[in-house]
C-alpha cells in the first residue's frame, strides 16, 4: 500500500519529482524515460505507468534547459513505437487463446475487452485514436496483433499516432511551461492531462453501466 502510495505521489507530482532525477541521473535519464514509455506502450503487464503527464512534464524540463528537447521527443517516439511493435508481435503470436486468460493481477482481462470493442467499431484508426487515451493505449497494438490486422497496415498507422502523441505533448509541455500561469499551477496541470485523457474511458464505463442497467 505504501508502494503505491509512493508510485501516486510521483505521478502527481512529477514537476517536482523528474528535475530531481535529471538532476541525479544527468544524461542517463534519456535511458529512463525511454523504458517508461516502452514499458507503457509494449507491455500489457504495466498501463498504470505515467505517459501524457510525463511527455508534457519533460518538455518541460526540456525547456528549462535540463534536456534537450530534440534528442528527448526522437527518443520518447522511437520508444514508443518500439513498444507498440513488440505489443503486436506479442498479440500476433498469442492470438485467440487471449479470449480465454481471466483477469488477475498482471493482467487487466476489461481494458483488454474494453479495447476489442474499441478496435471493433473504430477499426485501424483505434491505432491512432487510442494514442491519447490511457489502457486503451496500451492494450491497443496487442489486441491488433490478436485480430491479425495487416502489419503493414498496422505500422503507418502506428508511426503516424506515435509522432501526433510524442510530439504534441512534449512540445506542449515545452512551450508552454513558462507561461507563468501554467509555471505556478504545474501540478494542477499534470492533474488536469490525467482527468482529460482519461475521460474518455471514465464515460466508456459510465455508459456500460448504464446500458447493463437499462437493458
Amino acid at each position: 500500500m505504501e508502494i503505491l502510495a509512493q508510485f501516486v505521489a510521483i505521478v502527481l507530482h512529477l514537476d517536482q519529482f523528474l528535475p530531481r532525477l535529471v538532476s541525479e541521473y544527468g544524461s542517463f535519464i534519456y535511458v529512463i524515460l525511454f523504458l517508461v514509455i516502452f514499458c507503457e506502450t509494449g507491455l500489457v503487464v504495466t498501463p498504470f505507468l505515467p505517459g501524457d503527464s510525463l511527455l508534457f512534464v519533460a518538455g518541460g524540463v526540456a525547456a528549462a534547459g535540463d534536456m534537450n528537447i530534440v534528442t528527448l521527443a526522437l527518443s520518447l517516439f522511437v520508444a514508443a513505437v518500439l513498444g507498440d511493435n513488440v505489443n503486436y508481435w506479442i498479440g500476433r503470436t498469442l492470438g485467440p487463446r487471449v479470449f480465454r486468460w481471466e483477469n488477475s493481477r498482471f493482467f487487466n482481462r476489461a481494458a483488454f475487452d474494453k479495447t476489442h470493442s474499441y478496435f471493433q467499431t473504430h477499426g485501424g484508426k483505434t491505432i491512432i485514436i487510442a494514442r491519447f487515451m490511457p489502457l486503451i493505449r496500451t492494450f491497443s497494438p496487442f489486441v491488433a496483433g490478436v485480430a491479425a490486422m495487416d502489419y503493414r497496415r498496422f505500422l503507418p498507422l502506428d508511426l503516424m499516432g506515435g509522432a501526433l502523441w510524442i510530439f504534441s505533448l512534449t512540445l506542449a509541455g515545452y512551450f508552454l511551461v513558462n507561461v507563468p500561469f501554467v509555471k505556478a499551477n504545474l501540478s494542477l496541470f499534470v492533474v488536469g492531462i490525467i482527468f482529460v485523457s482519461l475521460l474518455p474511458v471514465i464515460v466508456a464505463w459510465v455508459r456500460s453501466r448504464l446500458a447493463r442497467a437499462n437493458p
